[in-house]
């Protein structure tokens, strides 16, 4: 399916305003009026949705049938949406995560506050595999992996990563802004480059391309300079105001970056390739559900200050899979923090541990870190730790936690670790504690053709 006015060769410019749930809610506005007096069709992109935010959406919907989107995105759209609006600038975004309908709902509601005509909402289905309908086909793709009964029991909800098409397909039936669950992170981008383009969906090389793009936008400041910044060693300007970056989308699909004029930051050859190479496990067949893209001969071409340019991309057919993520329950983990400092702070911290071993030996195995000395490995077991010398820390965090499938009984971990306070060692303060229920994931493989997907376009309230 193309636009209506068909297929066009004018170079398409999207922006990407956030790269994960929790990001920054001021970064919208100087993309959107770069893109405004740049001229021309434009999209904004927010990318907020992760396998941990998809996972904290499903409790939030338990609790609240209406939640389960995006928490902050009030916070992301209030300030750009009339503007956008107004230079028909089209919004897409995954900010629907477990509950689309509610977060086009949540919109309508924002515009009408605003005093604007309503927009045309799309939003995006088919990812969500939850039904009891679909455990036999879950079933079959998690296979004979220890627990799969305790996995379907427990499940709280099972996503597909779909891709792009019902993106493009909304687009072209004229919405204005697109709201989606899980789909694969670079479709975001897809979806816009397709029903402008008028691509057709098996043109591998020109998807593969569009694809890249979104990679190279989807973790928004990333490319920017933001994760590239080490001081000393790759040093970034002014990143207290990392400018989020623009692709601007050729019709054969090759991609020029840059960023917002007057924001901080750089694009340049070093970070544009350290963010092209992100989660990528094989240069050659980067798997998506729109295309393989490969990547193995591109090139990355500095054009001018903070300007890049992707070329040499190349793409391969699709998956005839696609990627589900189960969630089940996992219990609940409980933790908690306390900080020792002075004299001998390190050797209070770890008989506070010790304490803690000693009094909570129905929760099983606590994982144990002294934040400052060891807390980043995978040291669940402690036997990391247990072997470092006392290291004579003066400033030493000790955090304890546990997960266990009874709330009470994982509830006494809180307990004790305030009852530190009077109970010894001498000196520990700033106590934090806390306890949520945990979901565990597990990946499998379904067949394309058993996840049709589509869009309904909402009616105005």
């Amino acid at each position: 399916m193309h636009p209506a006015s068909g297929p066009t060769t004018a170079p398409l410019r999207i922006g990407c305003a956030a790269g994960f749930s929790g990001d920054r809610t001021d970064a919208a506005g100087p993309v959107v009026e770069a893109l405004i007096a740049a001229g021309g069709p434009a999209f904004l992109i927010f990318e907020t949705l992760a396998e941990r935010t998809l996972a904290l959406a499903q409790l939030a919907r338990r609790s609240d049938p209406e939640h389960g989107y995006e928490p902050l995105l009030v916070d992301l759209l209030r300030p750009v949406l009339a503007r956008c609006l107004e230079h028909g600038i089209r919004i897409v975004s995954n900010f629907g995560a477990a509950n689309p309908r509610g977060a086009a709902r949540r919109i309508a509601a924002l515009a009408a506050e605003l005093g604007l005509e309503p927009p045309r909402i799309a939003v995006v289905e088919g990812d969500d595999l939850g039904s009891a309908e679909r455990r036999t086909l879950l079933q079959a793709a998690l296979g004979d992996r220890p627990g799969v009964e305790a996995i379907l029991r427990t499940m709280v909800c099972a996503n597909a990563y779909i891709g792009a098409e019902p993106i493009a397909d909304a687009l072209v039936a004229g919405a204005q802004i697109v709201v989606t669950g899980r789909v694969a992170d670079p479709s975001l981008t897809v979806g816009p480059a397709l029903a402008h383009h008028g691509w057709r969906r098996d043109d591998w090389d020109r998807l593969a391309r569009a694809t890249m793009a979104g990679h190279l936008l989807e973790c928004g400041a990333q490319v920017s300079g933001g994760y590239y910044a080490d001081p000393g060693y790759k040093d970034i300007p002014d990143l207290a105001h990392v400018g989020y970056p623009i692709a601007e989308i050729d019709a054969e699909g090759h991609c020029t970056i840059s960023k917002p004029p007057g924001t901080g930051g750089r694009i340049d050859a070093h970070t544009v390739t350290e963010q092209l190479l992100y989660e990528v496990h094989d240069p050659a067949a980067y798997l998506t559900p729109d295309v393989v893209a490969d990547i193995s001969l591109a090139r990355v071409v500095e054009l001018g200050p903070d300007r890049v340019r992707l070329e040499g991309v190349r793409g391969h057919a699709r998956p005839t899979t696609l990627k589900v993520n189960v969630f089940s329950e996992q219990g609940w983990l409980a933790e908690g923090e306390i900080s020792y400092a002075g004299e001998r702070a390190e050797a209070r911290a770890r008989l506070a541990a010790q304490v803690l071993r000693e009094r909570l030996q129905s929760l099983g195995r606590l994982r144990v870190d002294l934040i400052g000395a060891g807390s980043v490995f995978g040291d669940d077991a402690g036997a990391w730790l247990a072997a470092q010398p006392h290291g004579g820390g003066r400033d030493v965090r000790l955090r304890v936690a546990a997960l266990h499938d009874d709330k009470a009984e994982a509830a006494r971990l809180p307990r004790e670790v305030t009852a530190l306070y009077t109970c010894g060692p001498a000196g520990g303060g700033g106590v934090r504690t806390g306890l949520r229920q945990r979901l565990s994931t597990h990946s499998c493989f379904v067949p394309r053709g058993e996840v049709p997907t589509s869009f309904v376009m909402m009616e105005p309230a």
